[in-house]
């Protein structure tokens, strides 16, 4: 019998997404609404609240969530949240707008209305503190704290009402799965202890050994990729889950591994970022969250094992799912096997291992990509799709 964790905050899961039947009216509602256009991060926060993933929140933080987070990772109310989950606007639209008032929130690059926000306050911020607090830095050149100072002068807080999912259940079909659907896959599974692998990337042979050590000390591992906003450069999850699958289907026993996708936009906060990483997987029923090398990382603005540490740091009952900790990991050519820094004796000189960067520029240039770091059926598919591109 299945006994996944608890939903984050201890209750049931809170999806925010108004039940189809009523969305077409509410939707002729907030047309009549003041519009409050939003940043392709927050349309991803407000789709995170439409299938529960950011359970137990109710809608966009208020000053005190929002202080409250940055500095000791807990809301008001004293439940753990490790990133602000904050809406902005200008300051001539916030003026405009009462407490107490509804305005309907739009995409700023479609205008498609996404949701109805309830408005229970409006405050400022100082931004330097927000990012020095979650990303650990406000150096302008980290992609986190360029959105951060790019956001408007004020922030509006209060409860969501979701309207749209936008263009996911259609684009990703079944590869768009919703923290209840994941939980009714994991309990009919069988699958108590789920080990979730967090990706923006094609999986190459290291990310497959990581998957596959999960595999031996849980029931299943649940690959989650993101299919939100990424940086420039990055393979489109289309392709990606494609490769995915490939690897999935040639090097994995049947029914140990479930893909799935979610619509998260990447903030690059390195250890926060594993934290809610974390919380998001526990409302999804994971267990695990595979903590590698530099996970949510960008540039060298983290350690490479900070993501890891900073579970350390928690209070006891702040998280249910659990990190799964693992060391560098690497094709070894003496140990002529996969392996992490933990286990083999040997050099780097012996070791296979190939940058992203590096990995890219090769596929860019048609050059063949080792065995030892990629498995073939992933390869071919990310040459046609850099083929794709030179075209």
């Amino acid at each position: 019998m299945s006994q996944l964790v608890p939903p984050h905050g201890g209750a049931s899961l809170k999806p925010l997404l108004l039940p189809e039947t009523e969305r077409a009216e509410e939707l002729k509602r907030a047309e009549k609404l003041k519009k409050v256009p939003m940043t392709s991060r927050e349309v991803s926060d407000v789709f995170m609240f439409a299938m529960g993933a950011y359970t137990p929140l109710d809608g966009f933080m208020g000053y005190d969530d929002w202080r409250g987070v940055c500095v000791d990772m807990k809301l008001a109310n004293g439940i753990f949240w490790p990133i602000p989950i904050t809406l902005s606007a200008s300051k001539e639209l916030a003026d405009s707008i009462h407490v107490e008032e509804e305005v309907a929130l739009t995409d700023a690059e479609t205008g498609e209305i996404l949701a109805i926000l309830e408005v229970k306050e409006k405050y400022r911020i100082d931004k330097t503190f927000e990012c020095e607090h979650v990303f650990r830095t406000a150096d302008p050149e980290h992609p986190g704290v360029q959105k951060v100072m790019a956001q408007g002068e004020v922030n509006l807080a209060g409860r969501v009402m979701a309207l749209s999912e936008g263009e996911y259940p259609t684009k990703y079909k079944d590869l768009y799965v919703r923290p209840a659907e994941s939980r009714a896959m994991f309990a009919q599974k069988g699958w108590s202890r789920v080990a979730a692998f967090q990706t923006r990337n094609p999986m190459h042979r290291s990310h497959e050994h990581l998957a596959k050590i999960a595999v031996e000390v849980t029931d299943g591992v649940f690959i989650h990729q993101v299919l939100g906003k990424l940086k420039p450069g990055d393979i489109p999850a289309e392709v990606r889950t494609e490769a995915i699958q490939a690897m999935i289907d040639n090097y994995f026993r049947p029914g140990t591994v479930i893909q799935a996708g979610y619509p998260i936009e990447m903030r690059y906060a390195g250890p926060r970022e594993a934290l809610i990483h974390a919380l998001i997987r526990q409302n999804f029923g994971c267990s695990h969250l595979i903590v590698g090398r530099d996970h949510a990382g960008v540039g060298d603005y983290y350690g490479p094992f900070d993501a890891q540490h900073i579970f350390d740091e928690l209070w006891d009952g702040a998280l249910v799912t659990q990190p799964l900790k693992i060391d560098i990991t690497f094709y070894c050519k003496k140990c002529y096997g996969m392996a992490t820094a933990r286990t083999c004796p040997h050099g780097k000189e012996d070791q296979v291992n190939i940058s992203g960067t590096k990995q890219r520029e090769m596929l860019a240039a048609g050059a063949d990509i080792p065995p030892e770091f990629s498995r073939p059926e992933v390869v071919k598919i990310l040459q046609a799709y850099y083929a794709s591109l030179a075209k």
